[in-house]
């Protein structure tokens, strides 16, 4: 028979903010090359369009669907795992196994391959960021999480960028040599390397998980088992679901109003590059660099600002300031987001992409510094891996799709790529905005539900 002791009280004090901030860099760098793998496509459209044979539409599939589905089923076992297992293990196998299949992306000959090796990437990646929230979370208290959390995240902006900027330089060098010849693969296309490039040093890169400490699990319940040890008790699949059910109003609003902010950012960044090229005659190459550039400075500072906001807003009695952020982001878009489709200049629209894609990128660091705020921490990887299946599915998974869907079977015409961007993330800001609006209350109620269930488990 187990007895229960209560042992929060005797919790060592969180480590120096010096190793708490190099772990944040380790998981951000990690978090980067993610990003570089996962968005690598979205300036490579147009040469593996014409190698593979493929539409607009079955491109935005390998762009986020087939990556996004697995990425999200496989996010939930593995968010399970986090909250009894080593999380840097966890990270660091994921790690090399996305890596791999970016490089084997490089192999495809076909759209069928190149789906199957895209749910590859997304298997891999469904390891990182459940675990990532997790180990932040114990590594800083909460009054600084948003902006531990928000550093993080911004390896979303600074992997995106360089995504762009480096599919920028392969079209320049395709350009100038259609073909490269390689030992054992023989000749592939400067898209084709490119794969190689970004995929393989993540094997080899994955070790770096191993220079930080498995921190301790911080707020849990502590047993003594039958020979006389103390462990940590572990939270059944049934109590998890059993907590966000008590919660539901406030994951639905969450999980969902975040989604389709997502849905907006991930619909964007698919086809911007394209739109610049379709519709005010830029090269790939100038289309990757400008905006490559755009997102890895504005929406790097964009994500960073927003957990810096929302922590001081917190200080200031904003209980909610993690919700709130998303709310104020969310409406704030509207007069960039709505304009620079449809300016004629070509410089300009790219000018009014900095506060459009600073204020995009915003709350995707408060967003999981919510779920961390609310969450018991036997349940945090599990709640971010649900957050984190949301979030992808409608984004990821639905964003590209529907930008192209409407640009192939509304308006029937490429040139008119500018009326999709326009319109679908329109819709999408809308609805984010009435349910962030709508999820404040109950965002509040619960933090409280939060308190009285960890003063339930002390009694």
């Amino acid at each position: 028979m187990q007895q229960q002791t209560d042992q929060v009280d005797t919790e060592p004090p969180y480590p120096s903010s010096k190793i708490a901030w190099y772990v944040v860099g380790v998981l951000t760098f990690v978090y980067v090359f993610s990003f570089i793998d996962r968005q690598i496509l979205n300036l490579l459209v147009r040469p593996i369009r014409r190698d593979l044979g493929i539409s607009d539409t079955q491109m935005s599939l390998l762009m986020g669907f087939s990556f996004a589905v697995f990425y999200t089923i496989f996010g939930l076992p593995l968010g399970r795992l986090a909250d009894s297992r080593s999380r840097r293990s966890i990270i660091a196998v994921g790690f090399a196994f996305w890596s791999l299949f970016t490089a084997g992306c490089g192999l495809a000959k076909n759209f069928f391959q190149m789906l199957l090796l895209r749910m590859g990437v997304g298997v891999g990646e469904a390891a990182l960021s459940p675990a990532a929230y997790s180990i932040i979370s114990d590594y800083f208290p909460p009054r600084k999480r948003a902006t531990a959390i928000s550093i993080y995240s911004m390896g979303i902006y600074i992997g995106s960028g360089f995504a762009f900027i480096i599919g920028g330089l392969v079209a320049r060098v395709a350009s100038a040599q259609e073909m490269w010849h390689m030992p054992i693969v023989g000749a592939i296309r400067p898209w084709q390397m490119v794969f190689f490039i970004v995929g393989l040093p993540g094997v080899l890169l994955a070790l770096l998980m191993y220079t930080i400490k498995e921190p301790v699990r911080r707020g849990m319940r502590q047993v003594v088992n039958a020979e006389g040890k103390t462990v940590t008790s572990q939270t059944s699949m049934s109590e998890v679901f059993q907590y966000i059910r008590a919660n539901g109003t406030t994951f639905l609003c969450h999980n969902v109003g975040f989604a389709f902010l997502s849905f907006s950012s991930y619909g964007t960044s698919a086809w911007i590059p394209t739109f610049f090229v379709r519709n005010h005659g830029w090269s790939e190459s100038q289309a990757g660099q400008v905006y490559g550039w755009i997102v890895a400075i504005a929406a790097t500072m964009g994500v960073a600002a927003g957990g810096w906001f929302a922590d001081r807003m917190s200080d200031r009695g904003y209980r909610d300031s993690t919700m709130r952020v998303g709310l104020m982001v969310s409406v704030a878009w509207f007069p960039f987001g709505l304009i620079y489709p449809f300016v004629s200049n070509a410089w300009l629209a790219a000018g009014l992409l900095i506060p459009t894609v600073f204020l995009a990128s915003a709350p995707f660091g408060v967003a999981p510094a919510a779920i961390t705020q609310m969450m018991p921490n036997t349940m945090r990887a599990q709640a971010s891996a649900i957050y984190l299946f949301t979030l992808n599915l409608i984004g990821l998974g639905i964003g590209p799709t529907a930008v192209a869907m409407t640009t192939d079977f509304v308006f029937e015409n490429d040139a008119m790529v500018n009326y999709s961007l326009a319109v679908v993330t329109t819709i999408a800001h809308i609805i984010s905005a009435v349910l962030l609006w709508r999820g404040l209350k109950p965002f509040r109620r619960s933090l409280d539900h939060l308190q009285d269930w960890i003063d339930a488990q002390r009694a």
